[in-house]
């Protein structure tokens, strides 16, 4: 009598199915299959993994795994580093929890999904507005791959293959950058910085070279600091080189938008503009770029045009570097993968408004003002920068090991910032510290009374 296996209900095929298959495609056995992959990259001896369990002691371990995470309903929140704690309106899920929007992915018929190609017109015509950009494109995966894809179009548009990235921009970004350039050749420069903004002389320095494609630029940048881009942008181009810059939507609301500064591409990440902190994703990259590099750009960008009734109605105008346009020639396959967190953006933004953004982006500026200024006289911290602005992020440095500090204030039920010494170890025992409009006075009080090694 056959032994009823419970995992037989998880695994479709049968050993009758397994030996159909092989037999229709002409091999022996699932060795011979792959035979073709070298031995000594195989694996020679079982998988190390525990028994199987059957599902209601599964449903038990997953629960008992899950009971050992913390949420930031649990935790007060002063981490930052790419993924920021915002307040999300109600509306923004009610919205986007609705069936149209949940079901809908990438429309390879798109005409007929006038609403999903609506949501991205919508979305892309705020990213236009708010980065002062001539097209955006239905998003990208992240803002690290935003801003490699946009090297590579200064690549493609220069006819240059050396790029140069500021030191102060997110490290996770600069790793990917590295990545990129390797895998096409690229030569990567990382630019230093002075007082937490880019070193102008070094850049001077290398764009007399001559063979320069861009420069990737962020504001605010990994340290929170805006930099000032006043003439970066003519003497990029004077070297016939581009100007990227990577910033993030919500602080838009109170900083010039990098296209009036004379940026080529705008990327970064939109997490902070309608979606949740998720334990790191997912979320969205955006980019923007002006009208000449539009055909360059990956992904996809939904127009407006009219039907033959005279009717406003949407298109999908352009796919230009999709696999199912290029095939082995593609080199994106982004296309509106990122749909329904574009949309909660979208959402978000329609709901805020310029006058509410920007009333949440000066909550940011006095609260993270405040609490520097209460750490600061605490006599146990300094800003790692000093005379520059910054926003939501500062980079202090400590007294105390940050490990130790950040040990402390978990105890006391406390998120806090980001250890800088794996990243930039130059800058030495600093601690990036990030402040949202959701912190309220108490809770900056009771993160300086601890840090300051007070009552808990």
């Amino acid at each position: 009598m056959e032994v009823f296996n419970f995992m037989s209900q998880y695994i479709p095929n049968t050993e009758a199915d397994r030996r159909a298959m092989l037999d229709a495609i002409g091999v022996a056995s699932i060795d011979e299959l792959f035979s073709d992959i070298p031995a000594q990259v195989r694996l020679a001896k079982a998988l190390d993994l525990p028994e199987a369990l059957s599902e209601p002691e599964l449903a038990r371990h997953l629960r008992a795994l899950s009971g050992k995470n913390r949420n930031l309903d649990e935790l007060t929140c002063f981490l930052g580093a790419g993924s920021y704690d915002h307040f999300i309106p109600a509306a923004v899920d009610t919205i986007v929890s609705r069936g149209e929007f949940t079901t809908s992915y990438t429309p390879y018929q798109p005409e007929a999904a006038q609403g999903t190609l609506q949501a991205i017109f919508e979305y892309q015509t705020m990213v236009c507005e708010l980065t002062g950009m001539e097209v955006s494109n239905a998003s990208m995966y992240d803002g690290a791959t935003a801003a490699a894809e946009a090297m590579v179009i200064a690549a493609a548009e220069t006819r240059r293959e050396r790029l140069l990235v500021a030191c102060s921009v997110n490290p996770e970004t600069v790793r990917v950058l590295g990545t990129y350039c390797w895998s096409r050749g690229y030569e990567l420069t990382v630019l230093p910085c002075k007082n937490g903004r880019l070193d102008r002389a070094a850049l001077s320095a290398e764009l007399a070279k001559g063979d320069v494609a861009a420069l990737l630029l962020q504001t605010p940048s990994f340290f929170g600091v805006v930099e000032d881009l006043t003439g970066l942008a003519d003497e990029l181009h004077a070297a016939k080189a581009l100007l990227i810059v990577s910033t993030d939507l919500l602080a838009l609301g109170c900083i010039k938008a990098p296209g009036e500064l004379g940026a080529d591409i705008v990327v970064g990440d939109g997490q902070s503009v309608g979606n949740s902190v998720s334990f790191g994703g997912p979320a969205f990259g955006f980019m923007a770029a002006t009208k000449k590099l539009m055909r360059k750009m990956p992904g996809r960008i939904v127009g407006r045009t009219k039907d033959i009734q005279g009717r406003d109605c949407y298109v999908l105008t352009l796919q230009a570097r999709e696999q199912h346009i290029r095939r082995e020639k593609a080199t994106s396959n982004i296309c509106s993968n990122q749909n329904l967190c574009i949309v909660a953006a979208s959402v978000y933004l329609s709901l805020m408004g310029p006058q509410g953004l920007r009333e949440v982006d000066e909550q940011i500026l006095a609260k993270t003002a405040y609490a520097v200024d209460a750490l600061v006289k605490t006599g146990k911290f300094r800003p790692a920068f000093a005379g520059v602005p910054a926003f939501r992020e500062v980079a202090l440095i400590c007294d105390e090991p940050v490990a130790s500090l950040n040990a402390r204030l978990l105890e006391a039920g406390i998120l806090g910032g980001l250890d800088l010494s794996k990243s930039h170890p130059e800058l030495g025992n600093a601690w990036l510290l990030a402040v949202t409009e959701q912190r309220t006075k108490e809770e900056i009080d009771r993160l300086v009374s601890i840090a300051a090694g007070g009552d808990r």
